[in-house]
């Protein structure tokens, strides 16, 4: 079994801040050049169609290529592109001018699509979207590797090193096998159904397994990339988030009873429970994801807020918390290059 500790460190947004869709990435915006300021390694975009509540970007190129513009170190990924909803060269096409717009920044994270109504507006067939997943990705590949596309033609402008930063996304031992047997990155969820035979699982019990098959499966002399996504806020007051977080609890109040976890006691101990949120001051943020045995796994820790979604500067201080005393208790080391880019700052 392969063990490590979080080597980079990530801020991910679902861009969903109280406001309306230009703030929203307004926002999201800042919240990414705050984290590039803070050392972080990654800032990673969802895309959502349609469902306002659940994400707030349907186009995470066009949103990244503005953010790479607007920042110079930090790399900068999809979490993920829907690409059964794609047309796959396109989504080749889009990618590759926004790796050259960032200097080689893009990150490329795809998976299959959690919102299965989306598939009907599109015109497709939410059943199939496994096998449209899976044909879509290799066409990319042929695409950025250079090959040539069904027509004769060939990408411009190419990419050939986009086939190395491919990442894919999965709640499955299976899908982590497939992931490993590309040689792509493994993108772990931030929280994971239970089953009915294992309602209190730990998420490690889960998503441990599926490191498992991910690196059993993983090339020989391939370098893993793995990648633990999970929920964290943190606050310098204690009380302070757990407001914040009865605040966000409220208003998912629907989703916690659809989990089975809704209590007749606290809402945030529901949040809790449902999601796996690591909330609360430094030190209390920092016990908590100790205890999460996939991270001693991880290449890569990524951090989002939701789905406590406290208001903007709280996020900005929550990076800040993260940067400063939470990851390097984790292991975490900050480049030299970042270190040197705040000195002059």
């Amino acid at each position: 079994m392969t063990t490590t500790t979080p080597k980079k460190l990530g801020f991910f947004t679902r861009l969903l801040d109280q406001a309306s869709a230009a703030e929203r990435y307004r926002l999201a915006t800042e919240q990414i050049r705050h984290a590039e300021h803070c050392g972080f390694d990654s800032a990673w975009i969802a895309q959502h169609h349609f469902h306002e509540g659940e994400g707030g970007l349907p186009a995470p190129f066009v949103f990244l290529a503005q953010a790479a513009v607007q920042t110079s170190r930090i790399r900068l990924g999809t979490g993920i592109v829907t690409l059964p909803l794609e047309l796959p060269v396109r989504v080749a096409e889009d990618a590759a001018v926004t790796d050259l717009l960032s200097g080689g920044r893009l990150e490329v994270g795809v998976g299959p699509g959690g919102n299965l109504t989306a598939f009907t507006a599109f015109g497709l067939d939410a059943n199939d979207r496994h096998k449209l997943m899976n044909g879509n990705l290799e066409l990319m590949r042929t695409a950025w590797g250079g090959g040539t596309l069904p027509g004769g033609d060939k990408l411009y402008p190419a990419s050939p090193t986009l086939v190395d930063r491919i990442w894919q996304a999965t709640f499955s031992v299976e899908g982590a096998r497939r992931a490993g047997l590309a040689g792509d990155g493994l993108m772990l969820s931030r929280t994971q159904p239970r089953s009915p035979d294992a309602p209190k699982a730990l998420l490690s019990d889960i998503q441990n397994p599926m490191i498992d098959a991910y690196l059993e499966a993983l090339p020989k002399g391939r370098e893993p990339r793995i990648l633990a996504s999970r929920t964290v806020f943190i606050a310098d007051d204690a009380k302070e988030a757990m407001r914040l977080a009865e605040i966000g609890a409220t208003r998912m109040r629907h989703r916690l009873a659809a989990t089975g976890n809704l209590s007749s006691g606290s809402l945030v101990g529901d949040l809790v429970a449902a999601f796996d949120v690591h909330l609360g001051t430094p030190e209390q943020v920092v016990a908590s994801l100790q205890a999460d045995d996939t991270l001693r796994r991880a290449t890569d820790l990524t951090m989002q807020v939701h789905s406590i979604d406290p208001p903007h500067p709280f996020i900005l201080r929550s990076i800040e918390l993260m940067a400063e005393q939470v990851a390097p208790a984790l292991g975490w080391v900050r480049s030299d290059k970042a270190a040197a880019e705040r000195r002059v700052a």
